[in-house]
């Protein structure tokens, strides 16, 4: 039952790590635009083709190849792949704002909503003509041997993920409690109107907000494709439970959005050894009772309003 056990809680913090890593994507957002990408989970699938894509073409094979045919793409090919990922998704980061976000942010009602869910069914929708439903096997980076930890087997690639989850936490932590952009962001979050008046340009804090956003969701999408496979369709369960992670822990606190995506990472493997079809059930009920006491997350802080 030990081993059990810490099968479980290994491949929960693997799982987590995406949901930490788009949670925390939901965060940079909202604490400096007050507004929410709806489609950050195409934004995942859209990562990993994107990465796909890349690893095809260097290896000779078309865009639109289904297999890599046994073929291990190198290092620097892998590292290519990523950033392209990580370039293009941010590219269409500030696409979304600009185009979806902006005009619609400061007006009355809840227009930003409908326009960032329509990017994503676009997007969704290009990828289907480009590429077709049918999920991909992308080999790992790191290969794909299992490795032996205290009994049980772990993937060396939940392990790269696990690590850059954290390290992309401790590392955004740093930029926002320790550098001049940090507190630019932060300020753009307490006060636009202030910010401005201070030097501080908004817009440009803004579209960066949703840049790094969208550059986390590929980086996501690029992680967890040797993992879970590439396909359209994975980012819409990992981008709801993103979200949820982030209700849990607090829209507002970076920490907390990814502790929160660790919590139900682990949750669901638990649940996983008792009875797989209650998994759902116990990932929102855990999402309804936080709220319920906790409406700004566990670590999340009340929103004060000065007029």
């Amino acid at each position: 039952m030990d081993t059990a056990l810490f099968q479980a809680l290994l491949s929960g913090l693997a799982v987590g790590s995406a949901y930490a890593l788009v949670s925390l994507g939901f965060s940079v957002t909202f604490t400096t635009t007050k507004t929410l990408n709806f489609s950050h989970g195409e934004f995942v699938s859209a990562g990993a083709f994107i990465g796909m894509s890349v690893l095809f073409l260097a290896i000779g094979k078309p865009l639109t190849s289904t297999s890599f045919g046994g073929v291990q793409p190198g290092a620097l090919t892998q590292l290519l792949a990523l950033l392209a990922a990580l370039g293009v998704m941010g590219a269409i980061g500030w696409l979304l704002f600009v185009l979806g976000v902006r005009p619609f942010a400061r007006r009355p009602g809840m227009a930003w909503v409908m326009s960032t869910l329509g990017f994503g069914v676009i997007l969704q929708s290009v990828g289907l003509a480009i590429w077709g439903p049918k999920p991909v096997v992308v080999p790992s980076p790191v290969g794909d041997e299992v490795i032996r930890l205290f009994g049980v087997g772990v993937r060396p690639q939940e392990l790269l993920m696990l690590a850059v989850a954290i390290a992309v936490m401790f590392a955004f932590d740093h930029v926002m409690r320790r550098t001049m952009v940090g507190k630019a962001m932060r300020a753009v979050a307490q006060n636009p109107g202030v910010a401005s008046l201070m030097g501080i340009n908004v817009s440009l804090m803004m579209i960066g907000a949703f840049v790094i956003s969208s550059a986390l969701a590929g980086l996501s999408g690029f992680m967890l494709a040797p993992i879970a496979q590439a396909s359209l369709f994975m980012g819409l369960a990992v981008g709801l439970k993103g979200f949820s992670a982030a209700m849990i822990g607090g829209l507002s606190n970076a920490r907390g959005c990814v502790i929160g995506g660790f919590l139900l990472g682990v949750l669901e493997s638990l649940v996983n050894l008792w009875s797989a079809q209650w998994r759902e059930v116990a990932i929102f009920a855990l999402v309804i009772l936080v709220l319920a006491f906790k409406p700004n997350g566990l670590f999340g802080s009340k929103m004060v309003e000065k007029v």
